[in-house]
């Protein structure tokens, strides 16, 4: 007998959208998924955006939403510190764009130190200077923690493979001799977080996304279920001989809800 869930995890970008198309078996799937009476959360590496502006985004591919449903790397990076820390007063220099930047000053309340910080978050940031680098790296060789919003090395655009936050994060680990924590996806961290926000067990959750690297593996690293499309960038070649996931589709039509 399937597994009766209750709570989706739904990934993004490959699911739900392949960067401006529309993915319609991942829009249908989240319709059939309210149908069903069904809890869901977003859960996205992408740091750049606010919850805001993917509810925007989601509504442009025809998804209905709100920032209730969107759980993102800098919400979860903002209640591992504070939850370290025991309090907001926490000073911090940041690599990154809108979304992280936002959530971390604005949201959380933490303070901007570019000299003397506690933190050194770095997300993805399309900006990135060398005055940046040497500025996280300086502070980390001075006793900086370096955390990683995610560890994706190359992002999809189009047709094309960008270099992702992992890839800037290897740049700055080489010069310090510290790798980050990493929060995101595949880290069980997010997945965590994300499970006390939306007040649901592991054992009633599944993870739903195309990439066996960042969702799957979260899924395993968290001990939650996951079912993996085949719409975005992981091929059925690419898992064989590895650890398979819960689920595998071709497409979301093809999962049923109970």
């Amino acid at each position: 007998m399937k597994k009766d869930y209750n709570l989706f995890l739904i990934d993004l970008d490959g699911t739900i959208y392949r960067g401006d198309e529309t993915i319609q078996t991942g829009v249908d799937f989240v319709h059939r998924l309210k149908e069903a009476h069904k809890d869901y959360l977003f859960l996205t590496n992408n740091t750049t955006r606010t919850p805001e502006m993917v509810v925007e985004k989601l509504k442009k591919h025809g998804v209905e939403t709100d920032v209730n449903h969107i759980y993102t790397p800098s919400m979860a990076t903002a209640s591992y510190i504070i939850n370290k820390k025991h309090t907001n007063d926490v000073e911090v220099y940041i690599i990154g764009e809108f979304g992280l930047k936002n959530e971390l000053l604005n949201i959380a309340g933490f303070k901007l130190n570019e000299i003397t910080p506690e933190y050194v978050v770095v997300g993805m940031d399309q900006d990135l200077t060398y005055k940046k680098v040497r500025t996280a790296t300086r502070a980390i060789r001075n006793g900086s923690t370096f955390i990683g919003t995610n560890a994706d090395l190359n992002l999809p655009l189009g047709h094309e493979l960008i270099p992702g936050n992992g890839s800037q994060c290897a740049m700055i680990a080489a010069a310090t001799g510290q790798q980050p924590l990493y929060i995101g996806k595949p880290e069980s961290i997010i997945v965590d977080y994300a499970l006390k926000k939306i007040h649901h067990s592991k054992d009633e959750t599944i993870i739903v996304g195309d990439n066996y690297n960042t969702d799957i593996r979260a899924g395993f690293n968290s001990g939650v279920d996951q079912m993996l499309t085949l719409t975005g960038v992981t091929t059925r070649a690419d898992i064989e001989g590895k650890r398979q996931p819960t689920i595998t589709v071709d497409n979301l039509s093809e999962f049923k809800f109970n």
